[in-house]
């Protein structure tokens, strides 16, 4: 309980019914539309991954009304199954950003299910927005209550905790009072679930879609009168107490205080987060030095656990798993020097060469390194010994260099799908998104 007397849920539910448009920063719809602008792009390029393909096979299968834009495929479903494929397709190629407090990833998990909504009610961008920024926090304070106990216990943070922000938004787009947004907030908890054991198959994609899919049922339910506890992030038999977390007054009471998307940290490489900051120190240790790959006898990788959990794969056998992968992520690093898409190819990860590198590759368990932190040790056969450290979610630009980097990025992905032309316009709509009236006009240019 608050020191008002209100629960942990109740608490989150009035935060995101009292969060208006008008009292929030410039600077956060700014950053939020870089972060939608980069979720954009991924979805493009993940549209005809097998998974989504199958999802959407999946979709005309079992049918649905004509409501919102399944992203690149010239088509409309329902709004449930477009957030489902939408998410899915945005983490496929996990190129997604990642937040410290959500534990992972969370703009997929919301962007779809908003979107989706916000075309089907004919909403404006603004609002769009505003329940964007709202759901991330309180993904984010979620989150930052469940604490590194909750990954570590073999939960998807981004499927957990994003049934809960997608809810969250949700509701707050649909206009529901406090009562009805603690209910939805409940029946996204409770449908909240998502195994790490499945990393580098085709479920951690789909952990997101159903987190975006569930969290808009949420929502919707709620705003019928579809009841939940009151109680149920915190509760007995709980959320937290059953999934591990618990309330932290500190973090509920920052709630409205700041806004948590000005921290959301862009990839620049194709690949699990957790890879990252080894291949960055790598990357800083062999070329600050000027060291050549064949003048390397062996590399230590000093990980944390979680990074060890996310992203330990010591043999991928596909690209897929190469992306959960850390060793071939920095021999790839250091060999090809290419780590978007195409260092993720089954061809790429069964390659000889990258294969025989990762062999001089070892990744150990630091316990003093948190959670994306990582210390590299380069050996080379002369016997000399150099390091480099690297926070990768430490190192997030400032706004107009992440902006253009995130731009960079869009039309990389987004130009071989819909051409560079239509590319740019939408690049350039999405930085006026705040004025578009009609979140479904924009739409049509998402097909």
């Amino acid at each position: 309980m608050g020191d008002d007397g209100r629960g942990f849920t109740r608490r989150l539910a009035s935060f995101v019914v009292a969060s208006q448009k008008g009292s929030i920063p410039r600077e956060a719809f700014d950053h939020a539309k870089v972060a939608f602008m980069d979720w954009l792009g991924v979805t493009f390029a993940g549209k005809d991954d097998p998974l989504v393909l199958k999802l959407v096979g999946y979709t005309h299968l079992v049918g649905g009304s004509a409501q919102a834009t399944v992203i690149g495929h010239g088509m409309k479903t329902d709004v449930s199954h477009a957030s489902l494929i939408n998410g899915s397709a945005s983490h496929t190629l996990d190129y997604d950003d990642t937040l410290v407090s959500c534990l992972g990833h969370p703009s997929v998990t919301l962007f779809p299910s908003l979107l989706a909504l916000s075309e089907w009610k004919n909403l404006p961008g603004d609002d769009f927005l505003t329940a964007y920024l709202v759901g991330l926090q309180v993904g984010g304070t979620v989150g930052a209550c469940a604490s590194l106990d909750h990954y570590l216990a073999g939960w998807h943070a981004t499927s957990t905790l994003g049934h809960i922000a997608s809810a969250a938004g949700c509701a707050k787009l649909l206009g529901l009072d406090e009562e009805k947004t603690c209910w939805a907030i409940g029946i996204g908890a409770t449908q909240a679930c998502g195994l790490k054991r499945v990393f580098g198959t085709m479920c951690k994609p789909f952990h997101a879609g159903r987190a975006s899919q569930a969290g808009l049922m949420a929502a919707l339910l709620a705003g019928m009168g579809f009841t939940s506890a009151e109680d149920a992030v915190e509760g007995p038999q709980g959320f937290f107490e059953t999934l591990r977390g618990t309330v932290k007054e500190d973090v509920i009471g920052m709630l409205g205080l700041g806004w948590d998307v000005v921290n959301l940290s862009q990839k620049y490489h194709a690949s699990c987060h957790a890879t990252h900051s080894p291949m960055e120190a790598s990357l800083a240790a062999v070329n600050d030095n000027a060291i050549k790959p064949d003048e390397i006898e062996t590399i230590t990788v000093h990980a944390s656990e979680l990074a060890l959990q996310a992203a330990g794969k010591r043999t991928p056998g596909h690209g897929l798993e190469g992306k959960f992968s850390i060793p071939y992520c920095v021999a790839n690093a250091l060999i090809r020097g290419v780590t978007g898409m195409k260092a993720f190819t089954d061809e790429a990860v069964n390659d000889p060469e990258v294969r025989g590198f990762m062999e001089k590759i070892e990744v150990v368990h630091d316990g003093s390194m948190k959670a994306l932190e990582s210390l590299v040790e380069v050996r080379t056969r002369d016997g000399r010994t150099y390091t480099a450290f690297s926070d990768i979610l430490q190192q997030i630009p400032p706004y107009e260099i992440k902006k253009t980097r995130v731009e960079s990025k869009f039309l990389d992905l987004a130009a071989p799908v819909v051409g560079r032309e239509k590319a740019e316009r939408i690049m350039d709509e999405i930085c006026h998104l705040e004025q578009v009236r009609d979140m479904a006009e924009l739409a049509l240019d998402f097909s």
